[in-house]
């Protein structure tokens, strides 16, 4: 039965990891602001909240992520240069990252993980709903996987999470999800949570990846949940306490995703994803193939 419960407006971005994998680029850059292609990695991820209606995005930084404010901010020095030039094609896109949404920011003064992140965004959401959107994981904008959890957080009230299926073999890198079907083909009940597991101790080979839409009672587990794997406070052990216990924030749902996902975690899945959206581009994307099958070809012959 559809109930009717808040509407979603706010969306939550953690970015005060260091980038460790990715050092030395990110020795001074943060990783968000990586490129793909020719945008930063964290731009594709607030045109995702935006396109899902939620222009309202609170960003949890650290230390050294002062260039994210930066490129969300305007730059007048440049802008009036590009006008000066006549160069309308860079100075919409220049100007478009500074009009996207109302962008808001706090430091996480601690790394204490994932969980803590969340935490330190409660005094902006207060008791509404919200979605948190990882910027290591670029979602499609073809398939709207935020935007279907928002219609199931709707529909069922408490906690979406979004899930894929994966290999087995690499399921301990990922938390990890217990279902029970529902009458959609594509929304699952969680029934428990496990984070990074070995694979012989999975419960499935459903894996949770970077999109959250939460229950604000989430807020009231995480302060007091206690570190966990890695030493730090993980946001799945707080959603296993809203699995198992219903009455504290409603139940827990997944919508498994079959859609295209870019992995920007990763130095090899980062160059992929690169090398995949760049083939899609209507200006890059002819003359870019062409260069790849050459290049493969060579690289084939040469074996």
């Amino acid at each position: 039965m559809t109930q009717s419960h808040p509407r979603i407006s706010k969306a939550v971005i953690p970015a005060a990891g260091l980038g460790t994998r990715f050092l030395p680029a990110t020795k001074a850059t943060p990783k968000e602001m990586l490129p793909v292609v020719d945008k930063p990695a964290i731009q594709y991820v607030v045109e995702e909240a935006v396109a899902a209606g939620l222009g309202d995005v609170l960003m949890v930084t650290g230390r050294n992520k002062r260039p994210l404010e930066d490129h969300f901010d305007r730059n007048y020095e440049l802008e009036s240069a590009l006008q000066k030039k006549g160069d309308a094609d860079r100075l919409a896109k220049v100007q478009e990252s500074s009009d996207l949404a109302m962008i808001h920011y706090v430091r996480q003064g601690d790394p204490k993980g994932l969980g803590h992140a969340v935490l330190c965004a409660a005094p902006h959401v207060g008791h509404e709903p919200f979605a948190v959107l990882l910027g290591d994981d670029l979602i499609d904008p073809r398939d709207p996987l935020l935007q279907r959890m928002i219609d199931v957080q709707e529909q069922y009230g408490g906690s979406v999470i979004a899930l894929m299926e994966v290999a087995p073999e690499q399921i301990h890198l990922y938390g990890c999800a217990a279902v029970e079907a529902t009458e959609d083909s594509d929304v699952v009940k969680v029934a428990g949570l496990v984070e990074k597991p070995d694979a012989a101790d999975a419960p499935s080979n459903y894996a949770i990846i970077g999109r959250y839409v939460l229950d604000p009672n989430i807020f009231g587990i995480l302060r007091t949940t206690e570190p966990g794997r890695g030493g730090e406070i993980q946001l799945t052990d707080a959603l296993q306490q809203l699995a198992a216990d219903e009455k504290t924030g409603g139940p827990v749902h997944g919508v498994v995703f079959k859609g295209r996902r870019y992995d920007t975690g990763d130095r090899g899945d980062y160059l992929r994803a690169i090398v995949r959206l760049a083939c899609e581009r209507e200006d890059l994307g002819p003359d870019f193939r062409t260069w790849l099958r050459s290049y493969v070809a060579e690289e084939m012959q040469g074996r």
